[in-house]
């Protein structure tokens, strides 16, 4: 499925889930319940960042932005996981106010069928969105999954918590459970911010992928003399690659762009979404003698 379908596809569960959330929230009185429509609020913000994001990033380079749009997902994806964070302070902050003035909570079990109908719909989306931000790269797209997820695990423990309130009328649980998802969602989005942002600062890609990038240039080392000068970087959904390669001075300027034809073949069977630049460079005297 296209990134911005399955983008479009979260938008409109999320909707649907926080208008859930948020009445039955209300009518019930638990600070769990308002806290994950809270927390799915959020996600359909992110859900709406990540759409156009992904809309963005896929527009092809143009004057302004020659090297193409991908890190407007690495913004994105930044403040998403932003959002998180947020979001868990927020259910902490009113986690306690529960604990200092407890109220009893109406109906949970209405609020245990809600919290398992969404956990099952952010699951069902969440993992489809998941797949195809691994298959692209796009860490918008990552991003709007873990907000999908994290909801699903959120979910599970507010109709836990729903359950033991009832079966033992201890409505302290309602909030120390609001407090330990709060602390999970924001563990989870420190480690997804740093992912979304070290791009930015132009980070190079992985050890395992920089091997796979030398495994191909080894495989053709008998048709060039040596390469140098490799540069890698991560922008949005897309691998930025660069090097030079030193040629034979009897090898013609035809065969010169076959060869760097075939490499970047190679590449691109390796990597995602590689956008690679050779500079070619003629075998020098020192080489020759080398040689």
């Amino acid at each position: 499925m296209h990134s911005t379908k399955i983008a479009l596809l979260s938008i409109c569960s999320n909707s649907f889930i926080v208008i859930l959330k948020l009445t039955v929230g209300i009518i019930t009185g638990s600070v769990a319940i308002i806290s994950e429509a809270i927390h799915s609020l959020l996600d359909l913000v992110a859900s709406v960042i990540a759409f156009f994001s992904v809309k963005i990033s896929n527009r092809p380079p143009d004057k302004e932005h020659p090297y193409g749009h991908g890190k407007f997902e690495n913004i994105s994806g930044t403040v998403e996981t932003l959002l998180i964070f947020i979001a868990g302070i927020w259910i902490i902050v009113e986690s306690v106010e529960k604990l200092i003035h407890p109220s009893p909570i109406k109906l949970p079990f209405i609020g245990v069928f809600v919290m398992l109908l969404g956990a099952l719909i952010n699951w069902r989306v969440g993992k489809k969105v998941q797949k195809v931000g691994e298959e692209t790269h796009s860490v918008a797209m990552q991003s709007n999954a873990l907000h999908l997820l994290t909801d699903v695990y959120s979910s599970l423990g507010v109709a836990a918590s729903l359950i033991l309130v009832s079966l033992t009328g201890w409505d302290i649980l309602d909030a120390l459970i609001g407090i330990g998802i709060a602390v999970y969602i924001m563990k989870e989005s420190i480690e997804l911010g740093k992912k979304s942002f070290t791009p930015l600062l132009d980070t190079g890609l992985s050890s395992n992928e920089i091997i796979q990038i030398e495994q191909v240039l080894l495989n053709f080392k008998s048709q060039y003399i040596e390469y140098h000068d490799l540069r890698t970087r991560r922008s949005g959904a897309e691998e930025h690659i660069d090097f030079h390669l030193v040629l034979p001075s009897s090898m013609s300027i035809e065969e010169a762009h076959l060869l760097c034809d075939k490499i970047e073949d190679e590449i691109k069977k390796v990597l995602i979404n590689p956008q690679i630049l050779i500079h070619v460079e003629p075998e020098n005297e020192m080489v020759r003698n080398i040689r």
